[in-house]
């Protein structure tokens, strides 16, 4: 993720972190165990399981931010100012014969933090197996690398996989490597080895396309270039599968504006950030960001001239 000559590789994610906060203002909103949230929606249910936590230092999330002015946000806000460990949440959409996952956790070879998806699904009785869909926001690490195992075989080997066409296309392009700083050109490898593992079961998609029925693509560009989020529809209620758009509890709504060294166009997905924010107040949706504190779900209200992250 670049920005003006600063970028994030495998090196910082093994030192650093995204995000902060708590989970979600709903009285149907349970926790069975920190492994885990539940909610309902229509005539289905969400639940959200960690994968584990990332680690990143504050000054190289934020390179361009004035650091009194964030050391002062971060304080008021109870955050440590040298360090942030989020939470990695992935969700799990049951409604009807479906079993839908959006993004699948890092796998076991990413970072010693993360990869712990599959014993949560485990504690929950859910089968990999019996997952339908794999529904990716991005090909980051954290949210595609744990599609296979050690052995390179499909965890999720019954289901169909979806990813938005663009951002296939950016990290399959045969410069792709090139183009990547030297410490994240693992990234590119680790995407195509996946891509290559799914290629045969892939659905592409765009923005406003109904991925499957009541999930709406939403386009989320900036943190990478094929960025998307899920809208879920149920009896007239919306949650936001957000990935990575939103992704500090503290930061992303008092100052959305601020660029991160977190986001590939730092610019745009300051951009997007706001639109999803308003759109989120707007229409009284709720919200899950992978990045945001385990279960990582709440609702999103106006402060001042900015937003603030309601968790349960």
């Amino acid at each position: 993720m670049q920005h003006n000559g600063r970028h994030f590789g495998r090196r910082a994610f093994l030192q650093a972190g995204l995000g902060v906060a708590a989970a979600l203002a709903l009285p149907e909103f349970v926790r069975p165990g920190h492994s885990s949230g539940r909610l309902e929606i229509g005539d289905g249910e969400i639940l959200t399981f960690t994968d584990g936590t990332l680690t990143l230092p504050v000054a190289s999330t934020f390179p361009d931010v004035a650091k009194q002015e964030l050391d002062e946000l971060l304080a008021a806000n109870g955050m440590a100012a040298d360090m942030l460990t989020p939470d990695c949440n992935v969700t799990i959409l049951r409604r009807g014969d479906k079993l839908v996952i959006f993004d699948v956790g890092a796998g076991s070879n990413f970072l010693s933090t993360t990869g712990k998806l599959l014993e949560n699904l485990a504690a929950a009785d859910i089968d990999p197996a019996d997952v339908t869909d794999v529904v990716l926001t991005h090909a980051h690490p954290d949210h595609l690398w744990g599609v296979t195992d050690d052995f390179d075989e499909l965890v999720f080997s019954n289901a169909s996989y979806h990813i938005g066409q663009v951002e296939w296309d950016f990290w399959s392009s045969s410069d792709a490597l090139s183009a990547m700083p030297e410490d994240r050109q693992t990234f590119v490898v680790g995407a195509q080895n996946r891509f290559e593992a799914i290629g045969d079961r892939i659905a592409f998609m765009k923005p406003g396309d109904e991925v499957l029925p009541g999930v709406e693509a939403v386009d989320t560009a900036g943190h990478t270039p094929g960025h998307l989020s899920f809208l879920i529809h149920g009896a007239g209620e919306k949650v936001l599968v957000a990935g990575d758009a939103i992704s500090n509890a503290v930061v992303s709504f008092a100052r959305p504006d601020w660029p991160t060294a977190s986001d590939q166009d730092p610019q745009l997905g300051a951009k997007t950030r706001s639109i999803l924010l308003d759109r989120l107040v707007g229409e009284e949706a709720r919200l899950i960001g992978y990045h945001l504190p385990h279960p990582g779900a709440g609702r999103v209200e106006r402060k001042d001239s900015a937003y603030r992250f309601v968790p349960v």
